[in-house]
């Protein structure tokens, strides 16, 4: 499927996404840096590599996981910075479309549309050169991306074994293809709540992109002042309505408890499947922190230093809840949406287990 004909357009007929992800596409493509040079056999090596490890890696979940069992293997898609820009671009057009409201009809919405989908393409050039890996579990049907350069990148300014680094990398990807392929209710259930969403934004969050200078400006003055252990807040939280607010805290919710339990699986494997495990969680812990002014300013208005809080609070609720009770007790979060961690129990795993296992 062409991004542009998947942003534009519904099977239903239904209305036009106020977001143009065909110009999205276009514009991140212009702007994407280039990847590390590495020779040629080098470069088809580790896509041989990646792709080849994406069953090993799963089969390894499966056993920790108790997860998936039964369950075709199915190899990764390995892409550069522009494979993956097309693919979330279609991915977030087809998650998107008809749930976002338009602001304004006629020729005039088609402007609107195209100048958030230039801003849009300018988020996605940034994320291109840091995204390791990804499942997309709506774009193609549901689909497993690991972006090679950005992986050679990552491996290289860190000094950690290459193999090692790209089994590791596999092993959190592959399990979020485990929560959503073994996890049946879980991909209609997070598209209903991005819909709830997007549905009741209301022409200041629809707009938000148009403020991205004044949003740098307001980061960057809550950097100076927030405090290590608050963090930043995300663009997000600064803009919603106690409708949205509802809504969001569950989305914080689940893809806390999605990247934690991937984090805490990768980790879990051990040193048998990977063994310089100690040495990539540490030296990967402080590249997530790192970077320049300008850099962690962009991270904060994009709500990425948002996401990395995720991955170590959703870690530790993981990590609480299986030493209280075993794998097979923690995977009671995947029984319902009703069973899914709350926002406040994410912070306190007694007390989501004190609800769900009395």
């Amino acid at each position: 499927m062409n991004a542009g004909n998947a942003a534009r357009s519904l099977p239903d007929g239904g209305p036009p996404s106020p977001v143009d992800w065909s110009v999205a596409a276009s514009t991140a493509q212009r702007l994407i840096r280039s990847g590390p040079t590495v020779p040629r056999a080098e470069a088809d090596a580790v896509v041989r590599e990646l792709r080849d490890m994406t069953g090993t890696a799963e089969l390894h979940v499966r056993e920790l996981t108790h997860l998936g069992h039964g369950l075709p293997l199915h190899e990764g898609q390995v892409v550069d910075r522009h494979g993956w820009v097309r693919a979330a671009s279609e991915g977030l057009a087809l998650l998107t479309e008809g749930a976002m409201p338009a602001t304004l009809p006629g020729p005039l919405a088609g402007v609107l549309a195209g100048t958030a989908g230039v801003q849009a393409g300018m988020v996605l050039a940034f994320l291109s050169s840091r995204v390791l890996g990804q499942y997309d579990p709506f774009g193609g049907g549901g689909r497993l991306l690991l972006v090679a350069p950005n992986i050679v990148a990552a491996r290289q300014a860190m000094d950690v074994p290459a193999s090692d680094f790209s089994m590791w990398v596999c092993l959190h990807e592959v399990t979020h293809r485990l929560q959503f392929t073994a996890v049946p209710w879980l991909r209609g259930y997070f598209s209903s709540q991005v819909g709830q969403l997007l549905s009741v934004m209301d022409d200041t969050a629809v707009g938000a992109f148009n403020r991205i200078p004044e949003m740098v400006r307001s980061a960057r003055d809550r950097l100076k002042t927030v405090r290590p252990a608050e963090g930043p807040t995300a663009l997000m939280e600064l803009i919603q309505s106690p409708e949205q607010r509802a809504v969001l805290d569950r989305l914080v919710a689940l893809s806390t408890l999605l990247e934690g339990h991937a984090d805490h699986v990768m980790d879990a494997v051990g040193p048998v499947v990977v063994p310089s495990v100690a040495t990539l969680r540490t030296r990967f812990t402080a590249r997530r922190k790192g970077g320049g002014v300008l850099d962690r300013v962009l991270r904060a208005v994009l709500g990425v230093e948002a996401k990395i809080r995720q991955y170590a609070e959703g870690a530790a609720f993981t990590r609480h809840v299986v030493d209280a009770v075993g794998m097979h007790g923690f995977n009671e979060v995947w029984t319902s949406p009703e069973t899914l961690p709350s926002r406040a129990e994410i912070a306190d795993p007694d007390a989501w287990l004190r609800r769900v296992r009395p």
